[in-house]
């Protein structure tokens, strides 16, 4: 069972423009229910020790400069049938707690954001998992204001270290523009056009779950209907066609049968960490230009 946990938390200590929990703070008494909740929700994963689990945290703010948010992936890392404990992060909280945390289950799904943090800070923080082998993926916002940014990154961090690109929302990408950023991620097309999943075969609800910080599990973050709570057991996979005209977002459309992306993320469908990583060359700074040969 792959899970998607997502508790109160809302804050963050960045301010992207496109993000709508940009510097937004949360109240200590949000902040001591999402403690409350995760704690909750890890004790639930250490009670069910004939379940094999994996987790991905999926806060909408910065779970990693919370103190409790290290301290369970920790946990759960060290537990014999949890497979991957992950998070998304914008990797801007210490990093000295990976040191407590079991290298072969911990990962990382990190967003470098241009304008927030340097590039140089940023890659030390991607060299500290690097240096202690944890398994990690690192990517940008497709604006086209990122893109030197995002060459540079890529330019700069490890061959096998993955970098995706997200389409960012309601921008249209001409075909130079595409093929730009494909030069970097080279699948980065699946993120630009939504995919059909109206009745198709997905596996969430089934192999997949989405839980809340109160127990409410969904199929998935995309579709509100809950199948049940995780405490009370009335919860149970369900197996359907995906009820949503269609997905655009990496978490959602990753899980979906039509497309072949658990073959390329293959051990790291979670952490965005992709099976195998074609080499690398530097693909053109201008988004202007397309490339003049494959950019792996």
């Amino acid at each position: 069972m792959r899970i998607l946990y997502r508790g109160p938390l809302a804050s963050c200590n960045y301010d992207c423009a496109y993000c709508p929990f940009a510097k937004r703070r949360d109240p200590p008494g949000l902040l001591r229910a999402d403690r409350a909740a995760l704690e909750r929700f890890v004790g639930w994963v250490e009670a069910h020790p004939d379940e094999p689990t994996e987790v991905l945290f999926t806060p909408w703010g910065e779970g990693l400069t919370r103190s409790w948010y290290r301290a369970a992936l920790i946990r759960l890392s060290h537990l014999p049938h949890v497979g991957r404990a992950a998070i998304q992060t914008n990797l801007a909280g210490r990093l000295d707690w990976v040191t407590d945390a079991d290298p072969g289950t911990l990962a990382l799904w990190c967003t470098f954001h241009p304008g927030q943090v340097s590039l140089e800070r940023f890659l030390r923080q991607a060299a500290t998992l690097h240096r202690h082998g944890i398994r990690h993926s690192v990517g940008v916002v497709g604006l086209p204001a990122h893109h030197a940014d995002a060459v540079a990154l890529r330019s700069a961090l490890p061959s096998d270290v993955y970098v995706w690109i997200n389409a960012a929302d309601g921008h249209t990408y001409t075909p130079q523009e595409e093929a730009a950023w494909t030069a970097i991620d080279p699948w980065f097309g699946y993120s630009v056009r939504p995919h059909p999943s109206l009745g198709r075969s997905c596996r969430t609800g089934d192999e997949v779950i989405s839980v809340l910080g109160d127990g409410t599990v969904r199929r998935c973050h995309f579709v509100q209907e809950p199948l049940g709570n995780l405490y009370d057991g009335s919860w149970r996979p369900t197996a359907a066609p995906c009820p949503k005209r269609e997905c655009d977002c990496h978490i959602g459309y990753v899980h979906l049968r039509t497309l072949p992306l658990y073959e390329v993320f293959a051990g790291g469908v979670l952490e965005r960490v992709p099976h195998e990583l074609p080499l690398w060359s530097v693909p053109p700074a201008s988004l202007g230009e397309a490339p003049a040969g494959p950019g792996w």
